[in-house]
């Protein structure tokens, strides 16, 4: 890979930075954009934040060109901060009753199992935990064991498209449109989509589809958004009621749909991370991405098969499973956080480590700033460490 895509990026030289997958890594070029949109609030914050005199205008703008990348219209689309708020406006807007069932994987990310645990404490639902067979090897293997948990008390379905702790792609196409056939409702957690593998939220056609863009889009933090289907909208409700929030529901207050609207317009919310979101796209067209992501799919594929013979443990998927960008390994059983600070404070490289199920668990997620020279440095350290903190 070219050295100098690091220098397009604010990292610490000082550290090896293999956890893209957290919180991503802003571009050089897309912070200046971030703070020429920060300085243009604090020079004028009344004007600035007025939806009547430029705000709306803006923030359709960011609307139109995510529209764009991820096959959706924009008045489907709204810009949030993150994917799980996205997701908890949508868990806290649905009709549950006592009884009713909420269907998910055992793959899930732990911040949206408590938000799924705070509405069935609130609704009387229940969440049915189903397990995915690992290896992870053929679609039907995925998609038959859900089709198996859904009963005629299931409500909604709520999968990960691309898995935070295991880094499965999830093949959900079949288990969304048999969700569909049978009226529930499908809720995706598609925090780690956008920018990492092809996206057409109108092909897939989930009811509800929540994404980040500073992940592997590489917007500045703060950037994400809600995709709703057009005839469900009505049904969503904001976490805050402001300005934007009309109890007509007619037409939204500020020019943009109810459902834009609504959301989008919260008062003293800065949006600079948002509106940030065209100049990311530009820089990802600029700078041929793609062979960009694939050469760091190479990186992390080649470093987890080199882990896979130091440890002697099978991956948890055949490749076409696999998040291209981002690999979880298996690794000799010890402490996930004595193992991820010594990482840190003996070789300086920053990535985490867990427990997952019976698993530990190192995950190494690459962008273009990463090298050779920095995974063949992860798999030294992991030589060295993993022998001395084993749990015997």
């Amino acid at each position: 890979m070219d050295e100098n895509l690091g220098g397009l990026f604010l990292l610490d030289p000082e550290v090896t930075f293999l956890n893209h997958g957290s919180f991503g890594a802003c571009p050089r070029p897309v912070f200046e954009a971030y703070q020429r949109w920060q300085l243009q609030l604090e020079r004028q914050p009344v004007a600035f934040l007025d939806p009547n005199r430029g705000l709306s205008g803006w923030t359709r703008d960011a609307r139109v060109a995510l529209a764009g990348v991820v096959g959706a219209e924009a008045d489907d689309l709204v810009g949030l901060t993150n994917a799980t708020v996205g997701l908890n406006i949508v868990a806290q807007s649905l009709d549950l009753k006592p009884g009713d069932e909420i269907l998910t994987t055992d793959h899930e990310y732990a911040a949206l199992e408590k938000t799924w645990a705070y509405v069935c404490r609130r609704s009387g639902a229940v969440v049915k935990v189903v397990k995915i067979p690992l290896p992870l090897t053929a679609e039907a293997q995925f998609t038959d064991t859900l089709l198996a948990g859904m009963t005629d008390r299931t409500r909604v379905l709520f999968l990960s498209h691309i898995t935070s702790a295991t880094a499965l792609v999830f093949p959900i196409e079949r288990a969304v449109a048999e969700a569909r056939r049978r009226g529930i409702w499908t809720v995706i957690d598609g925090a780690h989509t956008p920018g990492h593998i092809p996206l057409n939220l109108t092909a897939l056609d989930a009811d509800f589809y929540a994404g980040n863009c500073h992940k592997w889009m590489m917007a500045p933090k703060g950037a994400a958004f809600l995709h709703v289907r057009r005839e469900l909208q009505a049904m969503i409700n904001p976490l805050v009621i402001s300005h934007g929030w009309t109890a007509e529901r007619r037409e939204g207050p500020f020019g943009g749909t109810p459902f834009v609207d609504m959301l989008e317009v919260q008062g003293t919310r800065d949006p600079s991370a948002w509106l940030t979101v065209p100049a990311a796209i530009d820089f990802v067209r600029q700078h041929d991405w793609a062979q960009v992501a694939a050469e760091c799919t190479q990186l992390v594929q080649g470093t987890a098969a080199r882990v896979r013979v130091l440890t002697g443990l099978a991956g948890f998927s055949s490749p076409e499973f696999c998040a291209p960008q981002m690999v979880a390994m298996p690794v000799t059983a010890c402490d996930p956080l004595v193992l991820q600070r010594t990482l840190m404070a003996e070789y300086g490289i920053e990535i985490p480590c867990f427990k997952w199920q019976d698993h530990t668990i190192v995950r190494v997620s690459a962008q273009g700033y990463n090298s050779q020279a920095q995974m063949d440095r992860l798999v030294v350290a992991l030589t060295v460490l993993l022998p001395r903190l084993s749990e015997t």
